[in-house]
């Protein structure tokens, strides 16, 4: 269904119909499931529910909604995800919007949430967060969410990022027990705070090229680069730790795949030492980094 393929186009009258052109166009150029993707590409251009779109198949498309489909069908088919094409996308039951300074948030970094949970069992305990790298403030806003009496202070280094921050902080209703800032992790902090938590860049710089489309080409490489070893955000952020954790603090960063035994030597050298093995996520990986709580 693109300008190139007109003919096609002209034929799409229903809604059903639309979907499996899509569904056929996605296949070729290598999408997986593309049935699935059809359906929600379909639904996104159409502004429908699952339920309008099983009711209602054979209700014909509009010209303009065969030009928002057709469009977003193209840029599905180059390799643009989904939650780019939708502006947003779901974590830990909350909706985010993205901007182009932040990732899409993964499931897998939930794994770095339920550490935290487990590591600061209390619902009721008045937390000091910091969340350094926050993107799209997924991770403190869910934190947020489940300890109600936390106040949380995200930080990134991209402005637009943290713009998109604090608008779904706010939006979530949360912008009164947080605050976003611009900057380099911790160095401009002079606070202490009862959990610092992170997912920063970890994929070696010479890896970022060979990642899938979606992340190489929409991902912001700030977000993903880390450096020659994939290592340099781990390093940047252990040296600030005892001066960013109040006594007893913990820290949770999540970490990329093989990377457990590296950042606890980081960890420990730095004299914030992990606090067991790493929490692993439901594929196995070692996906969060827990340290003992800081001893002053």
């Amino acid at each position: 269904m693109s300008r190139s393929g007109a003919g096609e186009a002209s034929r799409v009258t229903t809604r059903a119909e639309a979907s499996r052109a899509v569904a056929g166009r996605l296949a070729t150029a290598g999408i997986e499931a593309p049935e699935r993707e059809a359906r929600l590409l379909v639904r996104l251009a159409l502004g429908l529910s699952e339920l309008d779109l099983v009711t209602r198949a054979d209700i014909p498309l509009t010209p303009e909604e065969t030009v928002r489909l057709d469009a977003l069908a193209a840029r599905r088919a180059q390799g643009e995800p989904l939650a780019r094409l939708a502006g947003r996308r779901e974590f830990w039951s909350l909706d985010f919007t993205l901007s182009a300074g932040t990732l899409v948030p993964r499931p897998e970094t939930e794994t770095l949430v339920e550490a935290v949970l487990a590591a600061f069992p209390d619902a009721g305990a008045a937390l000091h967060v910091l969340d350094l790298g926050t993107g799209t403030g997924a991770i403190l806003a869910a934190i947020l969410s489940e300890r109600p009496a936390a106040f949380g202070v995200g930080v990134d280094l991209s402005e637009d990022a943290a713009r998109t921050a604090r608008d779904n902080l706010v939006r979530l209703g949360l912008g009164a027990r947080s605050a976003v800032l611009v900057g380099r992790w911790g160095a401009a902090l002079s606070g202490r705070f009862d959990l610092v938590v992170s997912n920063p860049p970890y994929i070696a710089s010479g890896d970022v090229s060979g990642l899938p489309l979606d992340v190489r080409d929409h991902d912001p490489h700030l977000a993903l680069d880390g450096g020659a070893d994939g290592l340099d955000a781990y390093r940047a952020i252990a040296r600030q730790l005892a001066g960013l954790l109040a006594p007893g603090g913990r820290a949770v960063l999540e970490l990329g795949a093989g990377q457990e035994t590296d950042v606890a030597e980081i960890l420990s050298v730095c004299g914030i030492p992990p606090d067991g093995p790493a929490r692993r996520d439901l594929a196995g990986i070692a996906r969060a980094i827990v340290t003992a709580p800081f001893i002053p």
